[in-house]
This record gives structure tokens, C-alpha cells and sequence, in this order.
């Protein structure tokens, strides 16, 4: 017995620390959890010390948050609520809205459209919604795909505000050759309607609001004037934790595929040669450059060095977040007025909040 003495202490040494004597981060080995579709306010939850979480580090987070205009804030874990905090008379039933958050849900319901036949991303998008939808050279609109538009590279001016009529659309380059963040993404909606033969809100609430228990008092709220075209989403904050944790189970919601993993997976991958730090309306972390908003100017380094290099996100104008971390099983969620000076995505409010959420598990 003596000489496997040895053994067994170094197979304790290296097999047998817990996750804090390791030095280890990695998130608690336990199942997936979803929360029920019923309408009920039933959801798991873990307490920041059944993680080994720093308690210290929880008010100073809140703080910030408070000061920075919030209302509402989740972190999920493995799907269990670890944090959930409401502010300035929000509540968990107030709505409130995504802004271009929620072109993660255009993406996701295109991909739905895809997987059930109705249309094809590498399709042009007059093929569903006829020639004439912008200003530009009927050659040059021909050259538009439905993939330019998940990618952001219609080649479509994108100085000419929200207004997403024809007459506001007009050609800068040709589709593939420029990375510009444009409203354009909208012309989705339309094509998923054609092709479907379905109103917008009954597919989005067919095929993924009501596969997910998102609440059913979210609304697409449509533009006018200057914003005419536009389709932004309200919802309550738990409804958005939803889809982040459908979208952290790549597409897999408690068993069922919503949307397959193999278009989800591209997704939140690089979708071009540009900007490499945008997938199909995904924001994507840890990339070595990228490109922002109403700008041509190339930023090197991560999208938020603060945060996992695998976080994807989607960001929305005055700071409305998903955060997204596979590596730790987790989801965030904030949503809120513009946390100062105002944005349409990314933020100095996004690497400050990173490091007031590391200090949580480090």
C-alpha cells in the first residue's frame, strides 16, 4: 500500500481542491435551468454565496448602477437569478424598451424563417419584398442580400437618420464592400412577413415569445416620422433575461431547438471581413478590432477588454444590455436611460460596469 501512498496524495492534489483552493472561476457544475412557460413568477435562484462570489462587491455594483440612470438589472447563472434589482420605480412587470437591442430578435425570427423554408439568407432581398424598397440603381439593390442586412454591409447610406423609406435609402457602396450600422436591418421584418404570409407580431409571438414564456404584454412599438419603418420591442426585464438565456443555450430552449444552433452559431460569429467584431446583429467580444456606429474608423482591441473575450451581446441605444458569457454560464441584463453621454451601443459604461461585475467573481 505504501508505494501508491505517494500517488493518491498528488491524485488528491490535482483532482480533489475545491473550485476556490484551485484559483478556478469556472461557473458551478450543475444542470441548465429554465423557468417555467406558465405565467407564473417561479424562477430559481442561487445566492451570491452559494457561488463564492465576493459579497463585498455587490453594493459597489449597485451603486454604480443606481448613478448611472438604471432600472433594471439580472444576472443569471446556469439560468438561476443570481442578482435582480429594480430602480427609480421600475419593476419586474414595468416595460420598458430594447432599442437596438433588440435586433438580436430580428436576427433570431430570420433564422426561424430560414430553418422553416420560407426564405434564404444568401437570397436577395427583392426577391421577397419586390424591386423599389430603396432609392438606388435597381442593379445595385439586386446586389442586396438578406445576409448584407444580418451583417450590416448593405452598402446603404447611413448618415441619412432612422427613416428606413425608400427615399432615405441610397446607395454609398456597393453591398459587401462597406460596414455601416444602419436601421436597413428592418427590411427583415418585411421579408419574413412575404415570405411567411404572416403579420410580424403573430410570427415573432408564435415562434419564439411564447416558446420562451416571454410575457405577452411585450409590443412592437412602430415608428413614425423621423423613426417611420422602425419596429422597437418593450418588454419586462425578465422577458429579456429570457431570450439571453435562450440565446447563452445556443438557440435550445429546456429540450427544444428554437432556432437551430448551426445558424445560431454563425450568428455570433464574425459575419464579415470589416468589422470583425459584428455577427448577424450580435455584438462579439474578443475580437482584435471593430468598428462603431455613424463612424468609418477602425478601433483595435477587444469590444470590451473588461469582459470575457467569448461574451457576445446585443446593445442598444442609452445603454440597454444582453451580455452573454458561455465560458461562465451566465446572462446579464440591463436596461435603463442612457447612462451618460448618449449612444447607440457600446458605451464607457460597458467596460466600468465589467469591472464592477468581475470584482463579483474574482
Amino acid at each position: 500500500m505504501k508505494r501508491y501512498f505517494p500517488f493518491l496524495l498528488l491524485f488528491f492534489f490535482v483532482f480533489g481542491c475545491t473550485e476556490k483552493e484551485c484559483g478556478c472561476d469556472s461557473p458551478p457544475q450543475e444542470a441548465m435551468y429554465f423557468p417555467p412557460n406558465d405565467g407564473s413568477s417561479t424562477w430559481e435562484t442561487r445566492s451570491i454565496s452559494d457561488l463564492g462570489w465576493n459579497a463585498n462587491a455587490v453594493q459597489p455594483l449597485l451603486d454604480y448602477l443606481q448613478l448611472k440612470n438604471s432600472k433594471s438589472f439580472i444576472i443569471l447563472v446556469n439560468g438561476r437569478i443570481v442578482m435582480e434589482n429594480y430602480f427609480n420605480g421600475h419593476t419586474a412587470t414595468t416595460l420598458w424598451k430594447w432599442n437596438s437591442a433588440g435586433k438580436t430578435l430580428t436576427s433570431t425570427i430570420t433564422g426561424i424563417a430560414e430553418q422553416e423554408g420560407f426564405i434564404n439568407i444568401n437570397n436577395k432581398v427583392s426577391d421577397y419584398i419586390g424591386t423599389g424598397w430603396t432609392s438606388i440603381p435597381i442593379e445595385k439593390e439586386n446586389l442586396i442580400t438578406c445576409k448584407n442586412l444580418l451583417s450590416m454591409n448593405s452598402g446603404l447610406d447611413d448618415t441619412l437618420g432612422d427613416d428606413v423609406s425608400p427615399s432615405n435609402l441610397q446607395y454609398v457602396a456597393d453591398s459587401g464592400t462597406l460596414w455601416a450600422y444602419h436601421n436597413v436591418y428592418v427590411k427583415l421584418q418585411d421579408v419574413v412577413e412575404q415570405a411567411s404570409g404572416q403579420s410580424w407580431n403573430s410570427y415573432f409571438n408564435s415562434k419564439l415569445r411564447d416558446k420562451i414564456g416571454m410575457e405577452s404584454s411585450g409590443f412592437w412599438y412602430i415608428g413614425t416620422g423621423a423613426n417611420l419603418g422602425l419596429k422597437i420591442y418593450f418588454s419586462t426585464t425578465r422577458s429579456m433575461a429570457r431570450f439571453g438565456l435562450l440565446a447563452l443555450n445556443n438557440g435550445n430552449w429546456n429540450g427544444t431547438q428554437v432556432i437551430n444552433n448551426t445558424y445560431f452559431n454563425k450568428a455570433t460569429t464574425t459575419s464579415q471581413n470589416i468589422n470583425l467584431s459584428y455577427g448577424y446583429l450580435w455584438w462579439l467580444n474578443g475580437k482584435s478590432n471593430y468598428h462603431l456606429p455613424q463612424t468609418q474608423l477602425q478601433f483595435n482591441g477587444s469590444l470590451v477588454s473588461s469582459a470575457p473575450t467569448d461574451m457576445y451581446c446585443a446593445l442598444g441605444k442609452d445603454d440597454q444590455k444582453i451580455y452573454i458569457v458561455p465560458s461562465k454560464k451566465m446572462v446579464i441584463i440591463r436596461m435603463g436611460d442612457t447612462a451618460g453621454i448618449e449612444n447607440l451601443a457600446l458605451s464607457d459604461f460597458d467596460e466600468t460596469l465589467w469591472t464592477k461585475v468581475s470584482a463579483l467573481y474574482q
